[in-house]
C-alpha cells in the first residue's frame, strides 16, 4: 500500500513538473523535474523526473511556436552569416569556442532573452552562452 501511494505521489509531481518544463526548455526542464522527482520520491523520482521534464521541454522548445516565424524573419533581415558546422545541428550540441559570432535576443523576445542566437549550417538556432549548448533549432 504504501508503495503505490508512494508511486501515486511520484507520478503526480512528474505530471506537475512537466508543466513548468514546457514553459522552461531542455535544461530547465530536466532540473526541476530532477528537483521536484527527488522529493516525492527520492534518487529514482530524480532520475526519472529529470527524464520526464528534459523530454517535455525539449518537445516544447524554449521560443514559442507563435513566435518562432516572426523570429525567424528577424534573423533573416539581420543577414547573419551562416557558420559551417561539420556535425550534425542538433538540441544539445556544443558548438566551438571560436569562430561562431552570437548575437543577442531582441527584447520583443522576452522568454529567451538568457540565450544567444546564431546560424548554424543554415538553420537559425538559440545557444545557452555560458555553455554554448544549442537549446533550441528554430524552424
Amino acid at each position: 500500500m504504501t508503495f503505490r501511494f508512494k508511486s501515486f505521489v511520484a507520478v503526480a509531481a512528474l505530471i506537475a513538473t512537466s508543466q513548468v518544463a514546457v514553459a522552461q526548455g531542455v535544461p530547465g526542464g530536466m532540473e526541476r523535474g530532477a528537483r521536484d522527482g527527488e522529493r516525492a520520491a527520492g534518487p529514482v523520482g530524480a532520475a526519472v523526473g529529470a527524464a520526464v521534464g528534459g523530454v517535455v521541454g525539449g518537445v516544447a522548445g524554449v521560443l514559442g511556436v507563435d513566435d518562432r516565424p516572426r523570429f525567424r524573419t528577424y534573423v533573416q533581415g539581420r543577414n547573419v552569416r551562416s557558420y559551417s558546422y561539420s556535425e550534425p545541428v542538433a538540441v544539445g550540441t556544443v558548438l566551438p569556442a571560436d569562430g561562431v559570432t552570437y548575437y543577442d535576443v531582441p527584447d520583443d523576445y522576452a522568454s529567451v532573452r538568457e540565450y544567444r542566437f546564431t546560424v548554424v549550417n543554415d538553420r537559425t538556432v538559440l545557444v545557452d552562452p555560458r555553455t554554448r549548448r544549442i537549446v533550441q533549432i528554430v524552424e
